[in-house]
């Protein structure tokens, strides 16, 4: 293995590492942020019409899933199983797409969400655990 090689699979790694913490986080965020928005809470105010709109507390339920589901593969990625990698990969697109459809709510934390879920796709995707 050429060492620009090792250099690269060893930033894969260690970001994917962040990637599990990140997810993690991002998934306790995202239940947290369901229930509010099931609770109805002041937080979180719907704004203008758009085409994507669900009621709050639909999307309260929608976070509070896939906050649990976040987690859950968060922390399966620690072991670097394969299975934990598609799952990030897929869990990850499936966060891209639904924090897309809640921008109107709260741009920033969508789009910061959306480049956080992107670095754990490339880090997932490059990282080879049996590289070592």
């Amino acid at each position: 293995m050429s060492e620009q090689s090792l250099v690269k699979q060893v930033v894969a790694q260690g970001t994917s590492m962040g990637g599990a913490v990140l997810l993690i986080t991002v998934g306790v965020l995202e239940f947290l942020q369901g229930i509010s928005a099931i609770a109805k809470d002041q937080v979180i105010i719907a704004g203008i019409e758009y085409t994507y709109q669900f009621d709050v507390t639909a999307w309260g339920w929608i976070y509070l899933v896939l906050g649990v589901i976040v987690t859950g593969i968060g922390a399966a990625l620690f072991t670097g199983a394969g299975w934990a990698r598609v799952g990030a990969m897929t869990i990850c697109a499936v966060s891209i797409f639904a924090n897309f459809l809640w921008l109107p709510y709260y741009p920033w934390w969508s789009i910061t969400i959306i480049a956080l879920n992107a670095v754990v796709i490339w880090a997932v995707a490059t990282w080879n655990p049996e590289a070592f």
